[in-house]
């Protein structure tokens, strides 16, 4: 019988480790040329860097929750897709690439897809395309 995970497992996985806040964990589940891509921030993130996300929205949102609505896996393709929402309390400050939003005490429940190429085990791709107006929006950072 074989122990190897399908790529659905691995990834449901990477979002348990980025809901315990463990940083480093999250980073050691990409492939060493592999990145994390924050679409909406325009970002990228690669190698140990990877990690840098689960401390940004940590920092801001120590309550964060990832309630994963649907799962996708294309596992031809070696392709997940994710539909989510991400949920807390903005209680810390938000570091973007243009600036940080400090704290507002305001929840979030915004909308998320993720998607994800595994290769070996690993993910090679993770492009996060978080609903940005609708977070700032919610945050009181637009009208």
């Amino acid at each position: 019988m074989s122990t190897k995970q399908t790529n659905e497992e691995i990834i449901r996985h990477l979002y348990e480790v980025a809901e315990i806040q463990d940083s480093k964990q999250f980073a050691t589940l990409f492939a060493d040329d592999g990145y994390f891509w924050d679409v909406s921030a325009d970002k990228k993130y690669y190698g140990k860097d990877t990690g840098m996300v689960v401390d940004i929205y940590a920092k801001a949102f120590p309550d964060m929750h990832r309630e994963l609505l649907r799962v996708y896996p294309a596992d031809a393709q070696n392709m997940v897709m994710v539909e989510l929402t991400l949920n807390g309390t903005h209680n810390g400050p938000l570091q973007l690439p243009t600036g940080v939003i400090e704290a507002t005490g305001r929840k979030i429940n915004t909308p998320c897809a993720d998607f994800f190429l595994v290769e070996d085990g690993k993910v090679k791709f993770f492009h996060c395309y978080t609903a940005a107006t609708i977070l700032l929006k919610q945050i009181g950072a637009l009208g």
